[in-house]
């Protein structure tokens, strides 16, 4: 089995959710959505931290008012035993300070840490609404000396993902991949939220019928073990995140749940 983290959203009572469903030594990773800004997903990344999980907070840029905030941020997380974060340039319409790219946030991260932060940047096997495939490549080529990982966007195709893997080994990008998947979620809410995020290629399956639509769904919820299975069965994939969009209920069937990417 690859590795497994799990991806939730920073909502009230998400904590205790969490900590009934999962192990404590679980790798949790907190989403920074614009409308919610840094500091919840930094104040339940320590919460589960000091519940003994292994928190990954997401840091946008754009919700980063300035370097003070940024270094304030970055010392509560090692104060609390937090050694990764996820740097990303976030989708707000406009940034709260200087930052605007995760290239800038990654950059003054390693300075302020002298590099001792971990840090997962984006990937996008399908690619971006906005960003051209060879831009990214190329982001991702600026960002490979100060990240550890990149973690890919939510995708249903095993084939699109290594593809994806294969195409950045040979651009000179070696990062580990993690593959981004759908947790178990209601079928309805999962077509939704991903044609919001533009993933809607892939998940164009969800409405067919036939042998692949039954082996992932199961009656009105999505399941990702077929795809888990189908990611594991070939090497270049280092590890799984779930995004379960706190549709947590779930998870205990998912095996492992504690992190073992490097």
């Amino acid at each position: 089995m690859l590795p497994t983290r799990v991806e939730i959203i920073p909502t009230s009572g998400i904590v205790d959710a969490i900590s009934r469903v999962l192990p404590a030594n679980a790798t949790v990773s907190i989403t920074c959505l614009p409308h919610h800004g840094v500091e919840p997903t930094v104040r339940t990344a320590l919460k589960l931290s000091e519940l003994g999980f292994t928190a990954i907070p997401h840091i946008a840029a754009k919700c980063v008012d300035g370097r003070e905030q940024l270094s304030a941020i970055l010392r509560d997380c090692e104060s609390a035993g937090i050694s990764e974060v996820f740097a990303i340039g976030g989708d707000a319409a406009h940034a709260a300070g200087p930052y605007t790219t995760g290239l800038e946030l990654l950059r003054d991260i390693a300075d302020i840490t002298g590099g001792t932060m971990s840090v997962g940047v984006a990937g996008y096997p399908e690619g971006h609404p906005n960003i051209s495939g060879l831009q990214l490549v190329d982001a991702l080529l600026e960002k490979q000396e100060l990240a550890n990982r990149v973690i890919t966007q939510m995708c249903f195709s095993a084939d699109a993902i290594h593809d994806y893997a294969a195409l950045l080994r040979r651009e000179g990008v070696n990062l580990p991949v993690i593959a981004g998947v759908a947790g178990a979620v209601p079928k309805a809410k999962l077509i939704s939220l991903a044609t919001k995020i533009g993933v809607g290629t892939s998940v164009k399956f969800l409405s067919r019928k036939g042998p692949l639509a039954r082996r992932l769904l199961m009656g009105e919820r999505y399941t990702p073990d077929a795809l888990i299975h189908e990611l594991a069965a070939r090497p270049g994939i280092a590890g799984i995140q779930l995004y379960t969009f706190n549709s947590v209920e779930a998870l205990p069937e998912q095996e492992p749940l504690t992190d073992g990417v490097s």
